[in-house]
Protein backbone atom coordinates (compact mmCIF):
# COMPACT_ATOMS: atom_id res chain seq x y z
CA UNK A 1 0.00 0.00 0.00
CA UNK A 2 1.13 3.53 -0.81
CA UNK A 3 2.72 5.03 2.30
CA UNK A 4 0.66 8.23 1.95
CA UNK A 5 -2.59 6.21 2.03
CA UNK A 6 -1.82 4.20 5.15
CA UNK A 7 -3.70 5.04 8.31
CA UNK A 8 -1.68 6.62 11.09
CA UNK A 9 -1.22 4.90 14.45
CA UNK A 10 -2.44 6.89 17.43
CA UNK A 11 -0.12 5.42 20.06
CA UNK A 12 -1.55 5.45 23.58
CA UNK A 13 -5.07 6.43 22.48
CA UNK A 14 -7.82 5.17 24.79
CA UNK A 15 -10.77 6.95 23.15
CA UNK A 16 -12.56 4.66 20.69
CA UNK A 17 -14.43 7.50 18.99
CA UNK A 18 -11.22 9.50 18.50
CA UNK A 19 -9.58 6.56 16.75
CA UNK A 20 -12.57 5.75 14.55
CA UNK A 21 -13.60 9.27 13.59
CA UNK A 22 -9.98 10.32 13.09
CA UNK A 23 -9.32 7.51 10.63
CA UNK A 24 -6.56 5.89 12.69
CA UNK A 25 -5.63 2.21 12.55
CA UNK A 26 -7.85 0.12 14.83
CA UNK A 27 -7.50 -3.54 15.72
CA UNK A 28 -11.10 -4.76 15.80
CA UNK A 29 -12.15 -5.91 19.27
CA UNK A 30 -15.87 -5.24 18.84
CA UNK A 31 -16.62 -8.96 19.15
CA UNK A 32 -16.37 -8.26 22.88
CA UNK A 33 -19.69 -6.40 22.64
CA UNK A 34 -21.49 -9.42 21.18
CA UNK A 35 -20.00 -11.86 23.66
CA UNK A 36 -20.68 -9.54 26.59
CA UNK A 37 -24.36 -9.23 25.63
CA UNK A 38 -24.76 -12.95 25.08
CA UNK A 39 -22.84 -14.07 28.16
CA UNK A 40 -22.92 -11.09 30.48
CA UNK A 41 -23.62 -11.14 34.17
CA UNK A 42 -25.07 -8.33 36.20
CA UNK A 43 -21.56 -7.18 37.14
CA UNK A 44 -18.51 -8.27 35.13
CA UNK A 45 -14.88 -7.68 36.10
CA UNK A 46 -12.01 -8.06 33.63
CA UNK A 47 -8.49 -8.18 35.07
CA UNK A 48 -5.48 -7.71 32.80
CA UNK A 49 -1.98 -6.17 33.05
CA UNK A 50 -1.45 -2.54 32.11
CA UNK A 51 -1.22 -1.61 28.43
CA UNK A 52 -3.39 -4.48 27.19
CA UNK A 53 -6.34 -2.44 25.93
CA UNK A 54 -8.66 -2.35 28.94
CA UNK A 55 -9.43 1.37 28.74
CA UNK A 56 -9.92 1.34 24.97
CA UNK A 57 -12.36 -1.54 25.26
CA UNK A 58 -14.32 0.32 27.93
CA UNK A 59 -14.46 3.35 25.66
CA UNK A 60 -15.74 1.09 22.89
CA UNK A 61 -18.52 -0.25 25.11
CA UNK A 62 -19.55 3.27 26.03
CA UNK A 63 -19.62 4.34 22.37
CA UNK A 64 -21.80 1.37 21.41
CA UNK A 65 -24.40 1.33 24.16
CA UNK A 66 -24.85 5.02 24.94
CA UNK A 67 -27.71 7.08 23.57
CA UNK A 68 -26.62 9.05 20.53
CA UNK A 69 -24.38 6.30 19.15
CA UNK A 70 -23.52 6.79 15.49
CA UNK A 71 -23.81 3.49 13.58
CA UNK A 72 -21.27 4.80 11.06
CA UNK A 73 -18.55 4.56 13.73
CA UNK A 74 -18.95 0.78 13.75
CA UNK A 75 -19.21 0.29 9.98
CA UNK A 76 -16.89 -2.43 8.73
CA UNK A 77 -16.28 -3.81 12.19
CA UNK A 78 -17.22 -7.27 13.44
CA UNK A 79 -20.13 -6.10 15.57
CA UNK A 80 -21.80 -4.43 12.57
CA UNK A 81 -22.47 -7.89 11.10
CA UNK A 82 -24.70 -8.66 14.11
CA UNK A 83 -27.63 -6.68 12.70
CA UNK A 84 -30.34 -7.91 15.10
CA UNK A 85 -28.12 -7.32 18.09
CA UNK A 86 -27.21 -3.82 16.91
CA UNK A 87 -30.85 -2.93 16.37
CA UNK A 88 -31.72 -4.06 19.89
CA UNK A 89 -28.77 -2.68 21.86
CA UNK A 90 -26.84 -0.04 19.93
CA UNK A 91 -27.45 3.44 21.33
CA UNK A 92 -30.26 2.28 23.62
CA UNK A 93 -28.89 2.99 27.11
CA UNK A 94 -27.76 5.76 29.41
CA UNK A 95 -24.14 4.96 30.28
CA UNK A 96 -22.20 6.08 33.34
CA UNK A 97 -18.50 5.89 32.52
CA UNK A 98 -15.77 6.71 35.04
CA UNK A 99 -12.08 5.93 35.28
CA UNK A 100 -10.29 5.71 38.62
CA UNK A 101 -6.80 5.44 37.15
CA UNK A 102 -5.90 9.05 37.97
CA UNK A 103 -6.74 8.77 41.66
CA UNK A 104 -3.09 8.51 42.66
CA UNK A 105 -2.80 10.45 45.92
CA UNK A 106 -0.36 10.30 48.82
CA UNK A 107 -3.08 10.93 51.42
CA UNK A 108 -6.67 9.89 52.01
CA UNK A 109 -8.16 13.43 52.00
CA UNK A 110 -6.59 14.11 48.60
CA UNK A 111 -7.74 10.77 47.19
CA UNK A 112 -11.26 11.41 48.51
CA UNK A 113 -11.38 14.82 46.83
CA UNK A 114 -10.14 13.30 43.58
CA UNK A 115 -12.89 10.67 43.68
CA UNK A 116 -15.51 13.36 44.26
CA UNK A 117 -14.13 15.30 41.30
CA UNK A 118 -14.38 12.18 39.09
CA UNK A 119 -18.00 11.61 40.09
CA UNK A 120 -18.79 15.31 39.63
CA UNK A 121 -17.31 15.35 36.11
CA UNK A 122 -19.44 12.38 35.05
CA UNK A 123 -22.57 13.92 36.58
CA UNK A 124 -21.76 17.11 34.67
CA UNK A 125 -21.41 15.14 31.43
CA UNK A 126 -24.81 13.56 31.99
CA UNK A 127 -26.36 16.96 32.76
CA UNK A 128 -25.23 18.32 29.41
CA UNK A 129 -27.02 15.45 27.67
CA UNK A 130 -30.30 16.10 29.43
CA UNK A 131 -33.02 18.65 28.72
CA UNK A 132 -33.36 20.57 31.97
CA UNK A 133 -37.01 21.28 31.24
CA UNK A 134 -37.78 17.56 31.38
CA UNK A 135 -36.34 17.20 34.88
CA UNK A 136 -38.61 17.59 37.88
CA UNK A 137 -37.65 19.72 40.83
CA UNK A 138 -36.55 16.73 42.92
CA UNK A 139 -34.45 15.36 40.06
CA UNK A 140 -32.81 18.74 39.52
CA UNK A 141 -31.93 18.95 43.22
CA UNK A 142 -30.60 15.40 43.22
CA UNK A 143 -28.44 16.14 40.17
CA UNK A 144 -27.19 19.37 41.74
CA UNK A 145 -26.05 17.40 44.80
CA UNK A 146 -23.77 15.38 42.52
CA UNK A 147 -22.21 18.51 41.05
CA UNK A 148 -20.78 19.83 44.30
CA UNK A 149 -17.32 19.25 45.69
CA UNK A 150 -18.66 19.31 49.25
CA UNK A 151 -20.08 15.80 49.35
CA UNK A 152 -20.07 14.08 52.70
CA UNK A 153 -19.30 10.36 52.93
CA UNK A 154 -22.94 9.35 52.64
CA UNK A 155 -23.27 11.38 49.43
CA UNK A 156 -20.22 9.66 47.94
CA UNK A 157 -21.49 6.20 48.85
CA UNK A 158 -24.85 6.80 47.15
CA UNK A 159 -23.60 8.93 44.23
CA UNK A 160 -23.50 6.34 41.44
CA UNK A 161 -26.70 4.70 42.63
CA UNK A 162 -28.42 8.10 42.66
CA UNK A 163 -27.15 8.89 39.18
CA UNK A 164 -28.50 5.61 37.77
CA UNK A 165 -31.88 6.41 39.33
CA UNK A 166 -31.91 9.87 37.75
CA UNK A 167 -31.00 8.45 34.35
CA UNK A 168 -33.70 5.80 34.51
CA UNK A 169 -36.24 8.44 35.50
CA UNK A 170 -35.19 10.66 32.61
CA UNK A 171 -34.75 8.06 29.84
CA UNK A 172 -37.16 5.39 31.02
CA UNK A 173 -34.32 2.90 30.70
CA UNK A 174 -31.99 1.30 33.23
CA UNK A 175 -28.38 2.49 33.11
CA UNK A 176 -25.08 0.78 32.37
CA UNK A 177 -22.10 1.51 34.65
CA UNK A 178 -18.53 1.26 33.34
CA UNK A 179 -15.71 1.61 35.89
CA UNK A 180 -12.18 1.50 34.48
CA UNK A 181 -9.07 0.73 36.57
CA UNK A 182 -11.11 0.25 39.72
CA UNK A 183 -8.14 -0.88 41.82
CA UNK A 184 -5.70 2.00 41.18
CA UNK A 185 -6.91 4.02 44.22
CA UNK A 186 -6.46 0.93 46.37
CA UNK A 187 -2.94 0.33 45.12
CA UNK A 188 -1.95 3.91 45.91
CA UNK A 189 -3.69 3.76 49.29
CA UNK A 190 -1.75 0.62 50.19
CA UNK A 191 1.49 2.29 49.10
CA UNK A 192 0.88 5.41 51.21
CA UNK A 193 -0.69 3.90 54.31
CA UNK A 194 -4.42 4.70 54.09
CA UNK A 195 -5.69 1.43 52.64
CA UNK A 196 -8.42 0.74 55.24
CA UNK A 197 -10.03 4.15 54.68
CA UNK A 198 -9.90 3.86 50.90
CA UNK A 199 -11.13 0.27 50.89
CA UNK A 200 -14.15 1.25 53.00
CA UNK A 201 -14.92 4.17 50.69
CA UNK A 202 -14.71 2.10 47.50
CA UNK A 203 -16.60 -0.82 49.07
CA UNK A 204 -19.43 1.48 50.14
CA UNK A 205 -19.58 3.16 46.71
CA UNK A 206 -19.63 -0.15 44.86
CA UNK A 207 -22.02 -1.75 47.31
CA UNK A 208 -24.77 0.78 46.66
CA UNK A 209 -24.14 1.12 42.92
CA UNK A 210 -23.73 -2.54 42.01
CA UNK A 211 -25.71 -4.49 44.59
CA UNK A 212 -29.54 -4.55 44.56
CA UNK A 213 -29.64 -1.41 42.40
CA UNK A 214 -32.98 -1.57 40.60
CA UNK A 215 -31.86 1.12 38.12
CA UNK A 216 -28.81 -0.86 36.95
CA UNK A 217 -28.95 -2.76 33.65
CA UNK A 218 -25.44 -4.17 34.05
CA UNK A 219 -21.95 -3.04 34.99
CA UNK A 220 -18.44 -3.73 33.68
CA UNK A 221 -15.27 -3.09 35.66
CA UNK A 222 -11.61 -3.45 34.74
CA UNK A 223 -8.47 -3.58 36.82
CA UNK A 224 -5.05 -5.11 37.12
CA UNK A 225 -5.72 -7.29 40.15
CA UNK A 226 -8.75 -9.10 41.43
CA UNK A 227 -9.31 -7.88 44.99
CA UNK A 228 -10.97 -10.33 47.36
CA UNK A 229 -14.71 -10.10 47.87
CA UNK A 230 -14.19 -9.62 51.59
CA UNK A 231 -12.17 -6.47 50.88
CA UNK A 232 -14.15 -4.63 48.19
CA UNK A 233 -17.01 -6.70 46.82
CA UNK A 234 -18.60 -7.70 50.12
CA UNK A 235 -22.03 -9.16 49.55
CA UNK A 236 -21.81 -8.72 45.79
CA UNK A 237 -23.07 -12.14 44.77
CA UNK A 238 -23.77 -11.13 41.18
CA UNK A 239 -20.08 -10.57 40.28
CA UNK A 240 -18.48 -12.50 37.41
CA UNK A 241 -14.70 -12.26 37.24
CA UNK A 242 -12.74 -13.00 34.06
CA UNK A 243 -9.06 -13.00 34.88
CA UNK A 244 -6.19 -13.78 32.55
CA UNK A 245 -6.58 -17.48 33.31
CA UNK A 246 -10.15 -17.63 31.95
CA UNK A 247 -10.78 -18.73 28.37
CA UNK A 248 -13.90 -16.62 27.84
CA UNK A 249 -13.14 -13.16 26.42
CA UNK A 250 -9.42 -14.04 26.28
CA UNK A 251 -8.94 -12.84 22.68
CA UNK A 252 -10.20 -9.32 23.34
CA UNK A 253 -7.32 -8.02 25.46
CA UNK A 254 -3.97 -7.92 23.68
CA UNK A 255 -3.29 -8.72 20.01
CA UNK A 256 -3.59 -12.21 18.61
CA UNK A 257 -0.96 -13.59 16.26
CA UNK A 258 -3.21 -13.05 13.24
CA UNK A 259 -3.88 -9.45 14.22
CA UNK A 260 -0.15 -8.79 14.53
CA UNK A 261 0.59 -10.37 11.15
CA UNK A 262 -2.04 -8.15 9.53
CA UNK A 263 -0.69 -5.07 11.31
CA UNK A 264 2.89 -5.74 10.21
CA UNK A 265 1.80 -6.44 6.65
CA UNK A 266 -0.20 -3.21 6.54
CA UNK A 267 2.79 -1.12 7.60
CA UNK A 268 5.25 -2.86 5.33
CA UNK A 269 7.25 -4.64 8.00
CA UNK A 270 6.02 -8.22 7.66
CA UNK A 271 9.67 -9.29 7.42
CA UNK A 272 10.08 -8.21 11.07
CA UNK A 273 7.50 -10.73 12.31
CA UNK A 274 10.09 -13.03 13.89
CA UNK A 275 11.68 -10.27 15.94
CA UNK A 276 8.32 -8.83 17.00
CA UNK A 277 7.14 -12.26 18.10
CA UNK A 278 10.32 -12.91 20.06
CA UNK A 279 10.13 -9.57 21.86
CA UNK A 280 6.41 -8.92 22.42
CA UNK A 281 4.53 -12.24 22.17
CA UNK A 282 4.40 -14.95 24.80
CA UNK A 283 1.44 -14.00 26.98
CA UNK A 284 -1.23 -16.60 27.52
CA UNK A 285 -4.71 -15.37 28.46
CA UNK A 286 -6.95 -18.36 28.93
CA UNK A 287 -6.32 -20.48 25.84
CA UNK A 288 -5.22 -17.54 23.67
CA UNK A 289 -1.64 -16.51 22.99
CA UNK A 290 -1.38 -12.72 22.77
CA UNK A 291 1.12 -9.92 22.20
CA UNK A 292 1.36 -6.75 24.25
CA UNK A 293 -0.47 -4.21 22.02
CA UNK A 294 1.41 -1.21 23.43
CA UNK A 295 4.70 -2.66 22.22
CA UNK A 296 3.50 -3.77 18.81
CA UNK A 297 1.90 -0.41 18.04
CA UNK A 298 4.99 1.48 19.18
CA UNK A 299 7.18 -0.75 17.05
CA UNK A 300 5.03 -0.28 13.93
CA UNK A 301 4.84 3.45 14.53
CA UNK A 302 8.63 3.63 14.86
CA UNK A 303 9.17 1.54 11.75
CA UNK A 304 6.63 3.51 9.75
CA UNK A 305 8.07 6.86 10.83
CA UNK A 306 11.79 6.16 11.08
CA UNK A 307 12.38 2.88 9.30
CA UNK A 308 13.58 1.48 12.63
CA UNK A 309 13.68 -2.32 12.62
CA UNK A 310 15.37 -3.14 15.95
CA UNK A 311 12.80 -3.98 18.66
CA UNK A 312 12.99 -1.83 21.76
CA UNK A 313 11.77 -2.11 25.31
CA UNK A 314 8.69 0.14 25.28
CA UNK A 315 6.77 -1.38 28.21
CA UNK A 316 9.43 -0.60 30.81
CA UNK A 317 8.87 3.14 30.35
CA UNK A 318 5.11 3.05 31.03
CA UNK A 319 5.50 2.85 34.80
CA UNK A 320 7.92 1.88 37.51
CA UNK A 321 9.09 -1.68 38.01
CA UNK A 322 8.99 -1.71 41.81
CA UNK A 323 7.33 -5.12 41.77
CA UNK A 324 10.46 -6.68 40.29
CA UNK A 325 12.68 -4.92 42.82
CA UNK A 326 10.53 -6.24 45.68
CA UNK A 327 10.55 -9.73 44.19
CA UNK A 328 14.34 -9.73 43.91
CA UNK A 329 14.77 -8.53 47.48
CA UNK A 330 12.36 -11.13 48.86
CA UNK A 331 13.83 -13.93 46.76
CA UNK A 332 17.31 -13.26 48.14
CA UNK A 333 16.03 -14.34 51.55
CA UNK A 334 14.36 -17.54 50.41
CA UNK A 335 14.63 -20.53 48.14
CA UNK A 336 13.02 -18.38 45.44
CA UNK A 337 16.49 -17.10 44.48
CA UNK A 338 17.04 -20.40 42.68
CA UNK A 339 13.62 -20.12 41.05
CA UNK A 340 14.33 -16.56 39.96
CA UNK A 341 17.50 -17.86 38.33
CA UNK A 342 15.41 -20.42 36.45
CA UNK A 343 13.12 -17.68 35.19
CA UNK A 344 15.96 -15.39 34.12
CA UNK A 345 17.43 -18.36 32.25
CA UNK A 346 14.23 -18.87 30.27
CA UNK A 347 12.83 -21.69 32.39
CA UNK A 348 9.52 -22.12 34.20
CA UNK A 349 8.42 -22.66 37.80
CA UNK A 350 5.26 -24.35 39.06
CA UNK A 351 3.24 -22.25 41.51
CA UNK A 352 -0.18 -22.10 43.09
CA UNK A 353 -1.91 -18.86 42.12
CA UNK A 354 -4.14 -16.94 44.52
CA UNK A 355 -6.73 -14.96 42.60
CA UNK A 356 -8.36 -13.37 45.66
CA UNK A 357 -5.97 -11.08 47.51
CA UNK A 358 -6.16 -7.82 49.36
CA UNK A 359 -3.57 -5.13 48.78
CA UNK A 360 -2.57 -5.51 52.40
CA UNK A 361 -1.53 -9.09 51.68
CA UNK A 362 0.24 -8.58 48.36
CA UNK A 363 3.80 -8.45 49.65
CA UNK A 364 3.30 -10.49 52.81
CA UNK A 365 4.82 -13.66 51.36
CA UNK A 366 6.68 -15.04 48.38
CA UNK A 367 3.62 -17.19 47.62
CA UNK A 368 1.58 -14.04 46.98
CA UNK A 369 4.38 -12.49 44.91
CA UNK A 370 3.94 -15.14 42.20
CA UNK A 371 0.28 -14.18 41.85
CA UNK A 372 1.18 -10.47 41.57
CA UNK A 373 3.83 -11.09 38.92
CA UNK A 374 1.33 -13.10 36.88
CA UNK A 375 -1.46 -10.51 37.21
CA UNK A 376 0.80 -7.60 36.28
CA UNK A 377 2.30 -9.24 33.18
CA UNK A 378 5.85 -9.86 34.39
CA UNK A 379 5.14 -13.58 34.25
CA UNK A 380 2.69 -15.56 32.16
CA UNK A 381 1.11 -18.99 32.29
CA UNK A 382 2.54 -21.87 30.31
CA UNK A 383 -0.36 -24.15 31.24
CA UNK A 384 -1.22 -26.42 34.14
CA UNK A 385 1.63 -27.97 36.07
CA UNK A 386 -0.49 -30.38 38.12
CA UNK A 387 -1.91 -30.25 41.66
CA UNK A 388 -3.79 -27.06 40.78
CA UNK A 389 -0.58 -25.17 40.05
CA UNK A 390 0.35 -23.16 36.99
CA UNK A 391 3.62 -23.29 35.11
CA UNK A 392 4.92 -19.69 35.14
CA UNK A 393 7.56 -18.18 32.87
CA UNK A 394 8.83 -14.81 31.68
CA UNK A 395 6.73 -14.16 28.54
CA UNK A 396 9.25 -12.71 26.09
CA UNK A 397 12.60 -11.05 25.51
CA UNK A 398 11.35 -7.59 26.47
CA UNK A 399 10.28 -8.63 29.97
CA UNK A 400 13.36 -10.82 30.31
CA UNK A 401 15.51 -7.75 29.77
CA UNK A 402 13.52 -5.90 32.43
CA UNK A 403 14.31 -8.71 34.87
CA UNK A 404 18.00 -8.71 33.97
CA UNK A 405 18.34 -4.94 34.21
CA UNK A 406 16.68 -4.91 37.62
CA UNK A 407 19.00 -7.71 38.72
CA UNK A 408 21.99 -5.67 37.59
CA UNK A 409 20.79 -2.65 39.55
CA UNK A 410 20.01 -4.71 42.64
CA UNK A 411 23.35 -6.48 42.78
CA UNK A 412 25.21 -3.31 41.94
CA UNK A 413 23.69 -1.72 45.04
CA UNK A 414 23.97 -4.85 47.16
CA UNK A 415 27.69 -5.40 46.68
CA UNK A 416 28.50 -2.06 48.26
CA UNK A 417 26.99 -3.06 51.61
CA UNK A 418 29.99 -5.23 52.56
CA UNK A 419 32.67 -2.61 53.08
CA UNK A 420 35.46 -4.99 54.10
CA UNK A 421 34.95 -7.23 51.07
CA UNK A 422 34.79 -4.23 48.75
CA UNK A 423 38.01 -2.80 50.17
CA UNK A 424 39.85 -6.10 49.75
CA UNK A 425 38.60 -6.50 46.19
CA UNK A 426 39.62 -2.97 45.19
CA UNK A 427 43.05 -3.44 46.77
CA UNK A 428 43.61 -6.58 44.71
CA UNK A 429 42.58 -4.74 41.53
CA UNK A 430 44.91 -1.82 42.34
CA UNK A 431 47.87 -4.09 43.10
CA UNK A 432 47.42 -6.18 39.96
CA UNK A 433 46.66 -9.37 41.91
CA UNK A 434 44.60 -11.13 39.27
CA UNK A 435 44.32 -14.35 41.26
CA UNK A 436 42.84 -12.55 44.28
CA UNK A 437 40.48 -10.55 42.06
CA UNK A 438 39.31 -13.80 40.51
CA UNK A 439 38.92 -15.54 43.88
CA UNK A 440 36.83 -12.78 45.42
CA UNK A 441 34.69 -12.22 42.34
CA UNK A 442 34.11 -15.96 42.00
CA UNK A 443 33.04 -16.20 45.65
CA UNK A 444 30.48 -13.46 45.14
CA UNK A 445 29.10 -14.95 41.92
CA UNK A 446 28.31 -18.18 43.76
CA UNK A 447 25.85 -16.18 45.89
CA UNK A 448 24.16 -14.31 43.02
CA UNK A 449 21.71 -15.18 40.30
CA UNK A 450 23.45 -16.21 37.11
CA UNK A 451 22.36 -15.11 33.64
CA UNK A 452 22.95 -17.85 31.09
CA UNK A 453 19.91 -18.20 28.88
CA UNK A 454 20.89 -18.29 25.21
CA UNK A 455 17.91 -16.15 24.21
CA UNK A 456 19.27 -13.22 26.23
CA UNK A 457 21.48 -11.00 24.13
CA UNK A 458 25.13 -11.67 24.87
CA UNK A 459 25.76 -7.99 25.50
CA UNK A 460 23.06 -7.99 28.17
CA UNK A 461 24.73 -10.94 29.90
CA UNK A 462 28.00 -9.05 29.87
CA UNK A 463 26.20 -6.02 31.27
CA UNK A 464 24.97 -8.12 34.18
CA UNK A 465 28.51 -8.95 35.32
CA UNK A 466 29.70 -5.51 34.28
CA UNK A 467 27.13 -4.02 36.66
CA UNK A 468 28.28 -6.15 39.59
CA UNK A 469 31.90 -5.13 38.96
CA UNK A 470 30.90 -1.47 38.90
CA UNK A 471 29.22 -1.96 42.25
CA UNK A 472 32.51 -3.25 43.65
CA UNK A 473 34.74 -0.63 42.07
CA UNK A 474 32.52 2.40 42.78
CA UNK A 475 32.99 1.72 46.48
CA UNK A 476 36.53 3.10 46.53
CA UNK A 477 36.85 6.78 47.36
CA UNK A 478 39.37 8.77 45.38
CA UNK A 479 38.99 6.61 42.29
CA UNK A 480 37.58 7.99 39.06
CA UNK A 481 35.47 5.17 37.64
CA UNK A 482 33.97 5.46 34.14
CA UNK A 483 31.72 2.94 32.39
CA UNK A 484 31.48 2.50 28.61
CA UNK A 485 33.66 5.54 28.05
CA UNK A 486 35.13 6.41 24.68
CA UNK A 487 38.84 5.62 24.87
CA UNK A 488 41.19 5.12 21.93
CA UNK A 489 39.17 3.86 19.01
CA UNK A 490 36.17 2.44 20.85
CA UNK A 491 34.31 2.19 24.13
CA UNK A 492 35.93 0.29 26.96
CA UNK A 493 33.76 -1.41 29.56
CA UNK A 494 35.35 0.09 32.68
CA UNK A 495 38.18 2.59 33.06
CA UNK A 496 39.61 3.63 36.43
CA UNK A 497 42.07 6.41 37.13
CA UNK A 498 43.91 6.60 40.48
CA UNK A 499 45.58 10.00 40.31
CA UNK A 500 47.69 9.71 43.47
CA UNK A 501 49.27 6.46 42.28
CA UNK A 502 49.47 7.50 38.61
CA UNK A 503 47.70 4.20 37.92
CA UNK A 504 45.10 3.40 35.30
CA UNK A 505 42.95 0.29 35.10
CA UNK A 506 41.11 -0.97 32.02
CA UNK A 507 38.59 -3.81 32.36
CA UNK A 508 36.91 -5.59 29.46
CA UNK A 509 34.17 -8.11 30.31
CA UNK A 510 33.20 -11.05 28.11
CA UNK A 511 30.55 -13.77 28.29
CA UNK A 512 31.61 -16.76 26.16
CA UNK A 513 28.68 -18.81 24.90
CA UNK A 514 30.96 -21.84 24.77
CA UNK A 515 32.04 -21.47 28.38
CA UNK A 516 35.73 -21.19 27.36
CA UNK A 517 36.77 -18.59 29.94
CA UNK A 518 40.46 -18.53 29.06
CA UNK A 519 39.84 -17.85 25.38
CA UNK A 520 37.36 -15.13 26.27
CA UNK A 521 39.91 -13.42 28.53
CA UNK A 522 42.45 -13.42 25.73
CA UNK A 523 39.81 -11.98 23.39
CA UNK A 524 39.14 -9.21 25.91
CA UNK A 525 42.83 -8.35 26.21
CA UNK A 526 43.18 -8.43 22.45
CA UNK A 527 40.30 -5.97 22.14
CA UNK A 528 41.95 -3.62 24.65
CA UNK A 529 45.10 -3.62 22.57
CA UNK A 530 43.50 -3.51 19.16
CA UNK A 531 41.16 -0.65 20.05
CA UNK A 532 44.02 1.24 21.75
CA UNK A 533 42.07 1.76 24.97
CA UNK A 534 45.32 2.49 26.82
CA UNK A 535 46.08 5.56 24.70
CA UNK A 536 43.53 7.61 26.65
CA UNK A 537 45.40 6.89 29.89
CA UNK A 538 48.88 7.39 28.45
CA UNK A 539 47.80 10.77 27.08
CA UNK A 540 46.99 11.77 30.67
CA UNK A 541 50.48 10.87 31.82
CA UNK A 542 49.48 7.67 33.63
CA UNK A 543 52.61 5.66 34.46
CA UNK A 544 51.18 2.23 35.25
CA UNK A 545 48.30 0.62 33.38
CA UNK A 546 46.64 -2.64 34.43
CA UNK A 547 44.63 -4.31 31.65
CA UNK A 548 42.13 -6.89 32.89
CA UNK A 549 40.35 -9.40 30.71
CA UNK A 550 37.48 -10.82 32.77
CA UNK A 551 35.31 -13.64 31.45
CA UNK A 552 32.13 -14.83 33.18
CA UNK A 553 29.95 -17.82 32.43
CA UNK A 554 27.06 -18.66 34.73
CA UNK A 555 28.64 -18.53 38.20
CA UNK A 556 32.23 -19.00 37.08
CA UNK A 557 34.78 -16.39 36.18
CA UNK A 558 38.39 -16.08 34.97
CA UNK A 559 40.61 -13.02 35.36
CA UNK A 560 43.75 -12.44 33.25
CA UNK A 561 46.05 -9.42 33.63
CA UNK A 562 48.48 -7.55 31.42
CA UNK A 563 50.61 -4.82 32.96
CA UNK A 564 51.99 -1.88 31.02
CA UNK A 565 54.68 0.43 32.41
CA UNK A 566 55.48 3.78 30.82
Amino acid sequence: MDRARRKEILVGAEDFLEIRTGGYYYVDKTGLIRDLIQKKGKVTLFTRPRRFGKSLNMSMLKAFFEYGCSPQVFEGLEIARETELCEKYMGKYPVISISLKDICADSYPTARRMLIKTIKEEAGRQKKRMDRKMLGKEEQEALASLLTENMDDADIYSSLRSLTGLLEEYYGQKAIILIDEYDVPLAKASEHGYYDQMAFLIRSLFGQALKTNDSLEFAVLTGCLRISKESIFTGLNNLKVFSLTNRRFSQYFGFTDQEVRELLEYYGCAHCYGAVREWYDGYQFGSTNVYCPWDVLNYCDSFYGEGEEMPQNYWINTSGNDIICTFIQMSEKSFARHEMEQLAAGGAVAKEIHQDLTYRDLYSSMENMWSILLATGYLTSRGQAGDGRLSLAIPNKEVQEIFVRQLIQYFQEAVQKDGAAMEAFCTAVQEGDAAEVERRFQAYLRKTVSIHDYSVRNRLKENFYHGILLGFLSFKEGWTVASNRETGEGYSDIVIVIEEESTGIIIEVKYPQSGDLEAACQEALGQIGQMRYGKFLRDQGIQTIFKYGIACWKKRCRVVLEKELR
